[in-house]
């Protein structure tokens, strides 16, 4: 399930990029690029729905946390944002490879590898300073995904083991946690652990997608994602077990109500008969599309109505 790295194509790249990095300046839409805004944005959802809950569920005042509330977004931005930086450094020879990514600063040469780092490094050590200002829990939970993102997952694992979808998963799954830990950092409760288990199933079926929609560029950068070592049809069934599994793990969260339960009953039958859709489908690269946007859709609304339902 394993594949190395195409070691003469890569240090090809490179060579090539030490030259491109010889004299580079970069300007802030390069900083905000390399810092994936779209990530930071995303995780800000989940990071705030946490939040909320965790005030709902222990009967705390918005106003009263304000200043909680206000460390927790801006240092799990900070985080996610030097994660992110961090990422484009380590992969900077492998984004040049691919279409999707070979535009990105880190890879063109706008930004050099020392750039690309500091701002992964600063951001890193201000997003975790400012979480310790909402709770040690926050800024401890904040350092493991920060860890899991950039060592396991992009040091070491997406280069190796098709697995590193899977465990990449334990970063984006703890930015609610996160902003529960600012508000209640006893997690007094079980709702905290099954927002951590929705975003976890959530998310390979969301970027296995991706994936076998750009199979090709992986297996061109020697990426063992699943469709490469594996094929589409493993990937289809790996998908559907996941989706399959994120349905009742949804519905643990009754306590938010009769509102909620139906969207996550109409969002979870909806992508469940999406993915198996998939085996029928001759256009497989089609229903990848489509499966990553209803990934995308589900998780907004879902946890939109997590928010709303709590009002």
């Amino acid at each position: 399930m394993s594949k190395p790295m195409n070691s003469y194509n890569t240090s090809r790249v490179v060579d090539s990029g030490a030259l491109a990095e010889a004299s580079t300046s970069g300007t802030w839409k390069d900083f905000l690029a390399i810092s994936k805004m779209g990530i930071v944005n995303s995780n800000l959802i989940t990071t705030f729905t946490g939040l909320w809950l965790a005030l709902k569920f222990t009967n705390q005042s918005f106003f009263d946390n304000i200043w909680k509330i206000i460390f927790v977004l801006i240092g799990t931005a900070l985080i996610v944002a030097g994660g992110c930086c961090l990422n484009n450094y380590i992969d900077r020879d492998i984004d040049k490879l691919m279409k999707r990514t070979k535009d990105r600063p880190s890879a063109t040469g706008n930004l050099s590898g020392k750039q690309v780092l500091w701002a992964g490094i600063i951001m890193s050590a201000l997003g975790t300073i400012v979480l310790l200002q909402a709770s040690y829990a926050a800024a401890v939970l904040g350092l493991l995904g920060l860890f899991v993102y950039v060592v396991v997952y992009t040091w070491w694992l997406k280069r190796t083991h098709s697995i590193n979808t899977i465990v990449g998963g334990i970063s984006g799954a703890l930015p609610p946690v996160i902003g529960w830990a600012a508000i209640d950092p006893s997690f007094s409760s079980n709702e905290p652990w099954i927002l951590f288990l929705i975003m976890f199933l959530w998310q390979p079926p969301h970027f296995l997608a991706l994936a076998m929609k750009y199979m090709e560029e992986y297996r061109r950068a020697g990426i063992p994602m699943l469709p490469v070592v594996a094929g589409f049809e493993t990937t289809k069934r790996q998908m559907v077990i996941y989706v399959a599994a994120l349905f009742p793990a949804s519905l643990f969260l009754y306590t938010l109500g009769p509102w909620y339960l139906a969207a996550a009953v109409i969002l979870g039958l909806g992508w469940l008969a999406v993915s198996i859709a998939g085996f029928f489908m001759k256009d497989t690269i089609k229903w990848s599309r489509i499966m990553f946007v209803y990934s995308l859709n589900y998780m907004t609304i879902l946890f939109a109505v997590m928010i709303l339902a709590v009002i």
